[in-house]
């Protein structure tokens, strides 16, 4: 078992959904500003079909992350590459996305959050058919880390132009769509990914998990084109360049490391890269309150992380996908080499998990109305639980642990995460000005993306310590795991108390 887990390639989390913000029409044409409509002319309402366009972009983003994960022992064997590469194929795809999130919002505000969306996902389906296409692992790396930079331009689109142009109720369902959205993607990328590689299309191998991309893009841009209003900020931004850089050289000497770190023996670059990263970002913070103490126009602006809603939301999602990242990379390990399922069958183990979360993120739009914070309280408390009746399982059923064994505790902890996520968007972009709708996006979807990195170094890094050593096993290193992860639940709920009472909008 422990020469097993050595050489599993680890995958970079996912990086999970984005987040919405109010948004304002340009204002009239002057030089140097973007066009657009007047801002006495709103945007007109997203409809249905329009919120289900966006949300593609999430979800293509989130499964074709997932989806590689059940496919690197295929593309090994196809192109012969080594453990260092599998784990680029997903790094590469992961440390883009968060490194040009934010940067991603910023264009949208500035020359509109429809052009941006249709630019990403055109270049998303490009880059996907070159995976596709791939010669060899080092040209997949490529297409990987293209792909990542594609998602970054489309994603925090989403959740802006929700925000711009929907009102009350029917934008707290669509918020609520978009977490629901990004759950589910987990689960369904590691499904669809199993199935794919099973069926061998035209002796494809993993190819077709590339491919399959290319027309739902192309329907998704024709619903675009038709079904998502124009919206922009009211005063384009000029480029933050000092903050652009300093931003993107912590976000690489932070996540480079944890990604490649373990796998290369923590060498001294990889210490080195995490002592520069806490340097860069207060550096980044510095640079970012002297431009808006002189009326600049900062990437990240100050004033925005000291909202309550956006500063104490961040420090409850921070906890809640550190553990989330984490608990998906054990969960998956432990099925495929701890109780030796196939990856189809690991996928479908999730089901459970991901059925209840739908159900209880389309539900709770209105719990939050009615409850407020205590629903986010109430979603940790029974995602605790549920883990608990995991560790139980595991205690007791281990070595014969079975899917159905786990179902119940992971039917609970899905329930309680999905009341955890949606609303924790919401809360989060609650106050965002509406000129600010793509940077608060990019913002949160950064936070997320790092957050869930850092879950898979750290707890990730745990269980397969404890794994190889002898005095422990995979049985209590995951036991441990799990019970990491009930602490961390206890640390959201906490941290939900400095949450607002009440969420509108």
């Amino acid at each position: 078992m422990a020469n097993q887990l050595d050489v599993i390639p680890r995958p970079v989390p996912r990086s999970a959904p984005a987040t919405p913000a109010t948004t304002q029409t340009p204002a009239p044409n002057r030089p140097g500003s973007a066009q657009g409509p007047s801002p006495s002319k709103k945007p007109s309402e997203l409809s249905i079909l329009g919120i289900i366009t966006v949300l593609s972009g999430v979800f293509l983003s989130m499964v074709d992350f997932f989806i590689v994960n059940v496919a690197l022992p295929s593309i090994d064997h196809d192109l012969h590459a080594s453990s260092a590469i599998l784990e680029l194929i997903i790094a590469g795809y992961g440390i883009a996305y968060a490194l040009l999130l934010v940067i991603g919002g910023r264009l949208g505000d500035t020359f509109g959050r429809r052009r941006l969306f249709i630019t990403g996902m055109a270049a998303f389906g490009v880059t996907s058919l070159l995976c596709g296409l791939a010669p060899s692992s080092v040209t997949l790396v490529a297409a990987r880390v293209l792909q990542g930079a594609s998602a970054a331009l489309m994603v925090p689109q989403v959740l802006a132009t929700i925000q711009a142009t929907t009102t009350g109720p029917h934008r707290a369902r669509a918020i609520s769509m978009y977490g629901a959205a990004g759950g589910l993607a987990a689960v369904v990328g590691q499904i669809l990914g199993g199935v794919l590689i099973s069926a061998d299309i035209g002796g494809l191998g993993w190819r077709p998990i590339f491919l399959v991309n290319v027309p739902i893009v192309a329907a998704g841009l024709l619903c675009a084109v038709r079904m998502i209003p124009e919206t922009r900020a009211t005063t384009p931004p000029k480029l933050d360049v000092p903050g652009t850089v300093l931003l993107g050289l912590t976000v690489l000497t932070l996540l480079i490391p944890l990604t490649e770190g373990r796998a290369t023996g923590w060498p001294l670059w990889a210490w080195l890269m995490l002592t520069i990263s806490p340097v860069s970002a207060a550096a980044f913070m510095a640079v970012e309150h002297h431009l808006e103490r002189t009326g600049g126009l900062p990437l990240v602006p100050p004033s925005l992380l000291k909202m309550p809603s956006m500063r104490n939301g961040l420090l409850a999602s921070v906890p809640f996908f550190v553990g989330f990242g984490g608990f998906m990379f054990v969960y998956a390990v432990v099925l495929q080499q701890g109780i030796h399922l196939s990856a189809l069958q690991a996928g479908l183990a999730l089901t459970p998990m991901g059925v209840a979360f739908l159900i209880t993120s389309l539900n709770s739009p209105r719990w939050v109305t009615s409850h407020g914070r205590r629903v986010i309280w109430v979603g940790a408390l029974i995602q605790a639980v549920g883990l608990g009746s995991i560790v139980l399982a595991v205690f007791t059923q281990w070595p014969h642990l079975t899917p159905l064994n786990l179902a119940v505790g992971m039917t609970i902890a899905g329930a309680g995460q999905g009341l955890i996520m949606s609303p924790l968007f919401r809360v989060v972009l609650s106050k965002v000005p509406t000129e600010q709708a793509g940077i608060g996006s990019g913002v949160l979807i950064t936070t997320q993306q790092v957050a869930l990195a850092l879950g898979v170094a750290t707890v990730g890094g745990l269980f397969l310590s404890l794994s190889e050593a002898r005095s422990v096993g995979a049985q209590y290193a995951f036991i441990t795991v799990l019970c990491v992860q009930i602490l961390i639940a206890g640390v959201v709920m906490v941290a939900s108390r400095r949450l607002p009472r009440s969420v509108r909008g």
